[in-house]
């Protein structure tokens, strides 16, 4: 049995549990526990705030978890990134008054700093050679300029929206962020087994994503045209059609190539392309 901790709230809690179930491990999230089992895997789900997953991993509390890169960042801890999932990219950033005249990062020298990763901008500050007063807030970091607690702020940044709504512009992008997977360094064998069982099934369920299967008829003098257009991960599968000088061609193409691929393969003679969804994918 694995032990998963995820976000007890929130978008990333969402997706965690979507991808969690995409790969076939269901939860009963309808009333949602502290700890749920799994009906379908060797997996119970621990439900925490985000900020308390890579301690709980590092303590063996549970044995890995689902969060945000930046929390594995600020918090440190024994534990590992093993996967990076590809969602709830964000990143967190320098911002400060739009009405300020940003020169560059000497800007910041002297200045009161409100962040909830003072660990993060502590190092970034040291790096860059800057001292500044770190001013650790736990939450609404984006209105200590307008409150007297801070000249410029380092937050989560998304869209940018709750930065404009409150007078503020991003001048520093510090660090990258997305859900990833942490793994604890005390697992045993019968762990990490089943961890790289859900491993192999996240991967299924992420190079399945933002894909679509093709099939087409072909004339026979366009088929290695065709190939070389669509070559597929190995190789198309190719099979003849009872009309003579025809094929079938299949073959899997990225989502935002498929109509540049189309009208190349339109050009070429290709007949009755269909296009379907690909709903998992093992390499």
């Amino acid at each position: 049995m694995l032990r998963i901790a995820i976000q007890a709230k929130g978008r990333l809690s969402e997706q965690s549990l979507a991808l969690l179930s995409e790969a076939g491990i269901d939860v009963d999230d309808s009333k949602r526990k502290f700890l749920s089992r799994s009906s379908s895997f060797p997996a119970e789900i621990l439900f925490l705030r985000d900020d308390d997953i890579p301690q709980a991993v590092s303590m063996g509390v549970a044995d890995i978890g689902i969060v945000g890169y930046n929390e594995v960042l600020e918090r440190g801890g024994e534990i590992d990134v093993v996967d990076r999932l590809g969602f709830g990219g964000c990143r967190i950033s320098l911002a400060l008054p739009k009405a300020v005249d940003y020169p560059g990062l000497s800007w910041f020298e002297g200045k009161r700093i409100a962040t909830s990763y003072p660990n993060i901008l502590g190092r970034f500050l040291a790096e860059k050679g800057i001292h500044a007063q770190i001013m650790t807030i736990s939450g609404s970091v984006e209105i200590a300029p307008a409150v007297g607690m801070g000249d410029a702020i380092f937050d989560i940044v998304s869209s940018g929206g709750t930065l404009v709504s409150n007078g503020l512009v991003e001048v520093e992008r510090v660090v990258a962020s997305e859900a990833v997977v942490v793994a604890g360094r005390s697992l045993s064998e019968e762990k990490r087994r089943i961890l790289q069982q859900i491993l192999s099934r996240f991967n299924a369920v992420k190079d399945s994503r933002d894909k679509k299967y093709l099939l087409m008829n072909i004339p026979a003098d366009a088929l290695d045209e065709a190939i070389r257009i669509v070559p597929a991960m190995r190789s198309p599968t190719v099979l003849p059609l009872a009309q003579s000088g025809w094929y079938s061609l299949h073959s899997v193409v990225d989502a935002s190539l498929l109509w540049e691929k189309i009208e190349q393969l339109k050009a070429i003679g290709a007949e009755g392309i269909l296009v379907l969804s690909v709903e998992k994918m093992i390499l």
